[in-house]
């Protein structure tokens, strides 16, 4: 091996080092000797020990040190030295606080400490010392001199020593038991031929390249310090979202570049638009409190303009103007007033409908729903959905199918889709779709469908609309490599460290 390249590949914090270097030298002591900073020692020696050049060991040593109680104690002595000290007579509690100035806690720890002594006798609220207590002051506490030792290494002390500090860890913040990591330096026999031979060498190398050594031809007949591309470097964890808020963002930024536009609604929302005004009828099971949250209080909000809930209403009694009986049901106001989380992405579109969308139009909306469920591996009681619709004078079922197909593949990269017959209150016809996974097989991603005149249509909207909503939650689970849905909002530093973008 060429000890001269190996001379030259050394930095400044190294050759620093290198005369400090003999075995079993405590790091610590190189970062005093050389007169270097702990961490500046630490990458020197990490450095030399990559080029074989030394060895780096540790070892750790329980350290006992004074806690802030601890540090008044070993001035003004402990309290139970003070509390017998002005105890020179027959004395109720508060007196020997004002004498003392100790504090209800360091009193109640004196009784209980000086009565296991046989030093004082308590008397209901007075105190009255024995013939013990000449003896124990003029002995003296023996803790009080472990404090005036420490820091000290707890292997070092004494046995009594060791028992006194063992009562007074169980004090508050007297004294405390810290672990120090010492790190040692083995010099290997390379390492010994390294620092013999950088001795004799006197070599100026070129660290730095800068504009002045170029101008000024500085370097001529001068070498460059050999860098070693080999060399272990610190790893660096660069800030980024979380996995799971990236892939949010991901999804977004996709359907914006698709054309569509985002759609934002109430978290708490109205059942006239979580239900009503999807034509879902008011006896559903899913508006049950069993499938379905409600909001205490204020348990009930400010239905629309009574124009739009004249004519839900009628939507739902006998199918108002669209050809259709509706569900031939009384419909009642106060319940389409109650408020509640929103239970699905769909509650937005409505709004969105009444309010007056661009024809052709394309819409989505990327939020936060409610439902109540058995929280485990695959179910939550909230989750995200994304929704949407497309408006347009000549669209079908077919443009629908092939919008999903679309979806899917820009979402997940995922080729092969079915569709299957579904039901939804509010669609017709009704689809779901699935698709398969490389390994966990046939999902179910959404589900979709044309949605009703029933429904639209007393929104103001004539023209046909194709609507979806998928779940992302499970699709994301599997997308990060997670088996429980919960971890998508984990904490794990590990994992959080080796996410990369998921789409």
């Amino acid at each position: 091996m060429d000890l001269q390249k190996i001379v030259e590949s050394l930095s400044p914090l190294e050759k620093n080092v290198l005369p400090f270097l003999t075995n079993g030298t405590e790091m610590r002591n190189i970062s005093s000797h050389a007169k270097m900073k702990d961490i500046e020692v630490m990458r020197a020696l990490q450095w030399l020990e990559n080029k074989g050049i030394v060895k780096i060991t540790s070892s750790s040593k329980g350290i006992l040190a004074l806690g802030e109680n601890g540090k008044a104690y070993s001035q003004s002595g402990l309290p139970e030295r003070r509390f017998l000290e002005a105890l020179t007579k027959k004395m109720s509690l508060s007196e020997i606080k004002n004498a003392t100035k100790l504090d209800d806690n360091e009193v109640r720890i004196c009784l209980g400490i000086l009565k296991s002594r046989y030093a004082i006798s308590i008397l209901g609220d007075e105190v009255e010392p024995t013939s013990e207590r000449e003896r124990i002051v003029n002995e003296g506490f023996p803790e009080e001199g472990l404090l005036k030792k420490l820091p000290a290494d707890y292997n070092q002390l004494s046995d009594d020593e060791k028992s006194f500090a063992e009562r007074l860890l169980k004090r508050k913040d007297i004294i405390r038991k810290e672990s120090e990591k010492l790190r040692y330096v083995e010099v290997t026999e390379l390492g010994r031929k390294i620092i013999g031979a950088s001795k004799g060498m006197k070599i100026e190398l070129i660290e730095n390249l800068t504009p002045q050594i170029l101008r000024g031809k500085k370097w001529s007949g001068k070498k460059f310090r050999r860098y070693d591309i080999k060399s272990n470097v610190p790893k660096i964890y660069p800030g980024k979202r979380q996995p799971y808020g990236e892939f949010l963002h991901d999804v977004r930024r996709k359907l914006v570049a698709l054309g569509f536009k985002e759609m934002q609604g109430p978290i708490i929302e109205l059942e006239f638009f979580n239900f009503d005004a999807l034509f879902q009828p008011q006896n559903h099971p899913a508006r049950t409190w069993s499938a379905n949250y409600v909001i205490k209080d204020p348990k009930y909000g400010r239905l629309p303009g009574p124009d739009l809930v004249k004519k839900v209403k009628a939507s739902h009694e006998n199918g108002w103007n669209t050809g259709s009986s509706g569900w031939q049901y009384e419909w009642n106001g106060k319940i389409s007033s109650q408020l509640t989380p929103r239970a699905h992405d769909t509650a937005i579109s409505p709004r969105y409908l009444a309010s007056g969308v661009e024809i052709p139009g394309k819409y989505f909306s990327l939020v936060r729903c409610f439902r109540p469920d058995v929280i485990d591996a695959t179910h939550g009681v909230e989750f995200n959905q994304l929704g949407g619709f497309v408006v347009d004078k000549d669209l079908s079922f077919g443009h629908l199918l092939g919008l999903l197909r679309q979806f899917v593949y820009e979402i997940t990269g995922i080729k092969k889709v079915k569709f299957l017959p579904d039901y939804f209150p509010f669609t017709e016809p009704s689809v779901q779709v699935s698709a398969q996974h490389p390994k966990f097989g046939w999902i179910e991603l959404a589900g979709a469908g044309v949605f009703r005149p029933e429904l639209t249509w007393p929104l103001g909207v004539k023209e046909p609309v194709i609507a979806w909503g998928f779940g992302l939650d499970r699709l994301a689970m599997m997308k990060l490599g997670l088996k429980d849905i919960r971890d998508i909002f984990s904490g794990d530093i590990d994992f959080l460290r080796k996410s990369r973008t998921v789409l």
